[in-house]
């Protein structure tokens, strides 16, 4: 038996199309499809051209088992969709002749066991029940067993939902088939295999993320230069009546105007500044004029 989908499909969908904070709620998903297998008793399978669909379900206490070899024919979603009233036969619907049908009923608005009677009086070889809300735990319908002849199995409302999908959109066939050791065993070997590969990028994220910061703090650490570079640098008192030729009569960095006395410093693009500004700068943040952004190692005024 081959299980194509479940639950690798599903959280594919989420790497594909998601982002990295869908991360979590598929690890959780994927958490409680594993505590589903222990509660299942069947598969219901889905296939189309070119793809395949297995969930897991529960058989109804009241109807008739599943025999080994299963039972398959074409999906039909239920109208009304929770089937607690009379429906229409399969034998005027529309179709492939001969064709044996399964119906897909929501849950809700009446019992377990009407729907299931309604859904084998329309002519239904078998019936699947959906949840309505998103628990994470499959039940096992309960009802009066005298009269039905049809097995019944429930699933969870995403299968639902993705089954009612497939039926409106897809030609495919519908199976729902026995839970055995084997198949059991693929899919809690392919659960595991997916849990880990979602641990596995969950934990790249995280450590990427964390090493980011540090990594762009490495490479944007600006340059300096050096205490001796420094000092190397032409630096005079100003006055006001000084023959000195001022670019400017502030300070680019502080932006305060000269003041007799003070010490400036020139860069060799002839820009001059407070000594104790363009030290700070020259120091901390970088190697360049903080007016015309001339590199110190080079010579003349650069723009």
């Amino acid at each position: 038996m081959k299980i194509c989908c479940t639950p690798i499909e599903f959280f594919s969908r989420f790497f594909i199309h998601g982002s990295s904070l869908q991360l979590l709620p598929c690890l959780c998903c994927l958490i409680s499809f594993l505590s589903l297998i222990r509660s299942s008793s069947g598969l219901v399978h889905f296939w189309g051209n070119s793809f395949s669909f297995t969930f897991i379900d529960a058989p109804a206490r009241f109807a008739v088992p599943v025999d080994g070899s299963g039972i398959c024919g074409a999906l039909d979603v239920a109208r009304p969709a929770n089937a607690c009233s009379t429906l229409e036969s399969v034998t005027i619907m529309e179709g492939q002749a001969g064709r044996l049908r399964i119906l897909l009923i929501a849950r809700g608005s009446c019992s377990f066991e009407q729907k299931v009677r309604n859904a084998q009086a329309a002519g239904y070889k078998a019936a699947i029940v959906h949840d309505d809300q998103g628990k994470s735990n499959l039940i096992s319908m309960v009802g009066e067993p005298e009269g039905i002849s049809i097995p019944a199995v429930f699933v969870s409302k995403m299968a639902g939902e993705m089954l009612k999908t497939l039926a409106h959109s897809q030609g495919g066939q519908c199976c729902i088939s026995p839970l055995t050791e084997e198949a059991a065993g693929t899919v809690l070997v392919i659960s595991f295999v997916s849990l880990l590969v979602i641990v596995s990028v969950v934990a790249t994220f995280i450590f990427a993320r964390n090493c980011r910061p540090h990594r762009h703090r490495a490479h944007s650490q600006p340059a300096s230069v050096s205490m001796q570079q420094l000092e190397a640098l032409p630096h005079f008192t100003f006055k006001p009546d000084s023959h000195h030729k001022l670019m400017s009569e502030t300070c680019a960095i502080c932006l305060e105007d000269y003041r007799h006395g003070e010490t400036l410093r020139a860069l060799p693009c002839l820009h001059e500044f407070h000594t104790v500004c363009v030290d700070s700068w020259l120091l901390k943040w970088g190697t360049f004029c903080p007016v015309c952004k001339h590199e110190m190692s080079a010579g003349g005024c650069g723009a």
